[in-house]
């Protein structure tokens, strides 16, 4: 009767999802009201009957005044003692509602107090993160703390959006990654859903195909779609035995999380975007020249030496009306790739203005500038003759830190020695404090 009871009120409070922990907290606050209760009454139903009965014995002429008193008594417990039962059984019925109530609400509260308090120490972290390598990291914290006995990962698509790449993950001691192997978000099923997806049974014929076949064997899993500006590109994945699924608890701290992660990286990545768009050149994705500048001043600045060579695309104008805008656009991109191509990682290329371009190489010497400029025009000699655009050629002016007072006399200086190259027939280079070519035209070489 009592769990019929029990069964009849959890099926009353809806979805709020009793516990059995609930049940066992709201019988031991009624057993202990209970306990009380029923004390209390037979007490005042003894105390009634024993003083009524006395004081129908202390009548005149009653010889036996303490045995009338204790049947008086007798007779006020036996009929009350019905009186108490079914007392009882009401209270029980009643004060069983009220305190699964109270034992549900209270659960609910503190896992509330809980969640906020969590989804509070994840923002102020994920504050603390200042690039997406920061965030990935307070990701994997925040999987080891909410699951510290489950493998779990985040897959997040790449800037194209086209890949999943696992880029946090958070095994416990002994265990092995949880491995999702699909490998683009049109193919994970918790991010095509965009609904978090609980697995009980990887052999389970409606179980994630990716779950089956792992190295770690059978297992649970539950999946929690990451967005960023409302679009699913990643997934938060968890796993556990079988027999070990992970609770209710656990999976809404996994879609806080995921909830949180997502919106942070989108931010970081618009941030990231704004950031490179307002450093670089739109057309040829060279740094611009506001970047270069304050790059090349804080070089300079700790005393490190550095070689700058400016170049200028010969008769610019006269591609453009020759092949039209289009064609002189392709040739800015054409020299821009063979510059990033040329100069690598051992340097800055900008696009300075127009045609015009500025390489600085930190810790080089003059030398290996001018045979940064020989193999720039060579390259471009090898592309004019496939096609590729129609010829064309550059001049280019160097320049020494060495030899200069600040950036602005750097650049004085390599733009001086520009001018002589071009004034000394185009496709050649000179030396800052030299009018004759120190490369010359590549057609005179050959």
């Amino acid at each position: 009767m009592a769990n019929d009871r029990v069964a009849v009120l959890v099926a009353d409070l809806g979805d709020h999802r009793v516990t059995a922990a609930d049940v066992a907290a709201a019988r031991d606050e009624v057993a202990r009201g209970i306990r009380g209760a029923v004390t209390g009454l037979v007490g005042i139903i003894a105390l009634t009957g024993f003083t009524g009965g006395l004081g129908a014995a202390l009548v005149p002429g009653d010889p036996s005044t303490l045995v009338m008193a204790l049947m008086a008594m007798a007779v006020a417990v036996a009929v009350g003692t019905p009186m108490i039962v079914v007392v009882s059984e009401v209270t029980k019925r009643r004060g069983l509602r009220i305190a699964l109530e109270a034992a549900v609400n209270t659960r609910l509260l503190r896992r509330d107090a809980d969640r906020r308090h969590f989804d509070t120490q994840l923002g102020r972290a994920f504050e603390m993160a200042d690039d997406e390598p920061g965030a990935y990291e307070t990701v994997r914290r925040a999987m080891a703390s909410i699951a510290p006995a489950n493998p779990s990962e985040l897959l997040l698509a790449d800037h194209s959006y086209a890949h999943l790449e696992q880029v946090a993950v958070a095994v416990p001691d002994g265990a092995q990654a949880p491995g999702c192997a699909v490998d683009s978000p049109h193919r994970c099923i918790a991010v095509r859903r965009a609904q978090t997806q609980r697995f009980s049974d990887s052999d389970a014929i409606d179980a994630c195909p990716y779950l089956r076949g792992r190295v770690s064997g059978r297992c649970a899993a539950v999946c929690v779609p990451v967005s960023i500006t409302g679009r699913s590109v990643g997934v938060l994945h968890a796993t556990s035995a079988p027999e070990a699924l992970l609770g209710d608890g656990t999976v809404e701290a996994l879609q806080t999380l995921a909830d949180q992660a997502g919106h942070h990286v989108g931010m970081l990545r618009v941030f990231a975007e704004t950031e490179s768009q307002a450093m670089t050149d739109g057309l040829t994705g060279l740094v611009n020249r506001r970047t270069f500048e304050n790059r090349v001043a804080l070089t300079l600045a700790r005393n490190t030496r550095v070689a700058v060579m400016l170049a200028d695309l010969d008769h610019f104008k006269r591609l453009n009306d020759t092949h039209g805008h289009e064609t002189g656009d392709r040739a800015l991109r054409v020299f821009a790739r063979v510059l990033r191509e040329e100069v690598g990682s051992e340097g800055l290329a900008c696009r300075y203005g127009g045609e015009e371009f500025v390489v600085a190489l930190p810790d080089k010497e003059t030398f290996e500038t001018i045979e940064l400029a020989d193999r720039v025009r060579l390259a471009l000699a090898e592309i004019g003759g496939r096609g590729e655009t129609p010829v064309f050629t550059a001049s280019f002016g160097i320049a020494h830190s060495d030899d200069a007072d600040g950036l602005e006399d750097l650049v004085k200086r390599a733009d001086r020695a520009l001018f002589a190259a071009k004034d000394g027939g185009r496709d050649r280079a000179c030396l800052d404090g030299y009018a004759t070519a120190i490369t010359r035209n590549l057609t005179v070489m050959q």
